[in-house]
């Protein structure tokens, strides 16, 4: 696999990810990481031998690569040649690196409220409340179209989001009424020809295209500066905060997760460890001791006396 022109393993690999329906972004990843691959070795990455990859993995190691851009690359590696090449000996050389679990960075409701107000245009208003108040992705919110907002049932429609899934979540009258003050000003110049319902609602500078993720996060990072907000939050920080200011205000769980997409609870759970207004409400057994009279309330089934 060559670093310029296509040769005929990454046309063959590219055909391998079309045929499993990969994603773009996950068909340019693996393309990434083979070419990476391909300019350790300076040579086609069908040369490699098992000391080949092994010497890579340590190379991404000691390059300081981050375990989470590291596991990526080799996992592009083991598409390729666990799937194109058939080289299941090689594919077993390669390993992943757990990742430390951390404690998602979220916004106070003070500080989300000042992030709205410093909003400097209408649109980003709009984009940073879609964020935070429906939960989503920054790739879900610039691809929402006008026909994924149902003001009739009070819904915005999140059409195959990250694992090919639909959902709905909540449409509140405080996000229907920024969609409706945009929708007065929102750019036409690219709607001709187009059905409305299928119009981007934010439309990109490239023409038939939406706004990007990169052009979102940009507009994010210079609103939180705007703020005053110090914390290292990051656009997925507003999706966060959503899930954690529900769990707070007592909204169940598995509500939650089914306005997040999470397929499993326990991604879902992690916010119960970020809920300060849950967790400052738990009463410390220390301050029971200084309380002698005051007794912890027994749980669990009663026995009867013998």
């Amino acid at each position: 696999m060559g670093t310029d022109a296509i040769s005929p393993l990454r046309q063959r690999m590219i055909e391998d990810m079309s045929a499993r329906q990969l994603t773009p972004p996950a068909q340019k990843g693996h393309i990434r990481a083979c070419k990476r691959f391909a300019a350790f070795l300076k040579r086609s990455p069908d040369t490699a031998t098992a000391e080949d990859i092994r010497c890579f993995q340590l190379h991404l190691t000691e390059s300081g690569a981050s375990i989470c851009n590291r596991n990526r690359t080799m996992t592009g590696l083991r598409f390729l040649f666990r799937v194109t090449l058939r080289r299941l000996d090689l594919a077993e050389e390669i390993y992943h690196i757990k990742e430390p679990q951390k404690i998602p960075v979220v916004m106070s409701p003070d500080e989300a409220r000042r992030l709205l107000a410093v909003a400097r245009s209408l649109k980003v208003r709009v984009v940073l409340a879609l964020g935070y108040g429906c939960g989503l992705r920054a790739s879900e919110v610039v691809r929402l179209t006008v026909g994924d907002i149902d003001r009739a049932q009070g819904i915005i429609r999140v059409v195959q989001a990250k694992g090919r899934k639909d959902r709905n979540v909540m449409l509140s009258p405080e996000v229907l009424a920024l969609l409706r003050q945009w929708w007065k000003v929102r750019p036409s110049r690219d709607d001709a020809g187009v059905p409305p319902e299928q119009r981007w609602l934010f439309p990109g500078r490239n023409p038939g295209r939406p706004l990007t993720t990169r052009q979102l996060n940009r507009l994010f990072h210079e609103t939180a500066d705007s703020a005053g907000i110090r914390k290292p939050v990051t656009l997925h920080s507003l999706r966060h905060s959503f899930a954690t200011h529900l769990l707070e205000r007592g909204t169940d769980i598995r509500v939650i997760q089914a306005l997040l997409g999470h397929s499993k609870l326990e991604a879902t759970a992690r916010y119960t460890q970020v809920a300060t207004g849950m967790i400052s409400t738990v009463e410390s057994p220390l301050d029971l001791l200084s309380q002698p009279g005051k007794r912890a309330k027994r749980r669990g089934r009663r026995w009867p006396p013998a």
